[in-house]
């Protein structure tokens, strides 16, 4: 089950990303979390309607969860190679 969670969020955000990079080629990095919250409910959603997961609210924490997560950690490690 938690793989299913991991390939429907990174296919979401690839479609994302590729829409961004097509359509908005000078996007602020300020509007980055937004995206990932939306990227969250859309994979949330995509969860729950497809029954990998019987709970909405679980879901929804799970795929929210994990795409702010993930752009913390893209955050820490650029800040990171910024140091050096």
């Amino acid at each position: 089950m938690q793989i299913t969670y991991i390939i429907i969020i990174s296919i979401i955000t690839y479609i994302f990303g590729a829409f961004t990079k097509l359509k908005w080629t000078s996007m602020p990095n300020k509007y980055i979390p937004l995206q990932n919250v939306i990227i969250g409910f859309i994979s949330g959603l995509i969860c729950f309607i497809f029954k990998v997961e019987s709970n909405l609210l679980t879901s929804l924490v799970l795929c929210l969860s994990a795409t702010m997560s993930a752009g913390g950690i893209s955050d820490l490690m650029k800040i990171g190679k910024e140091e050096s």
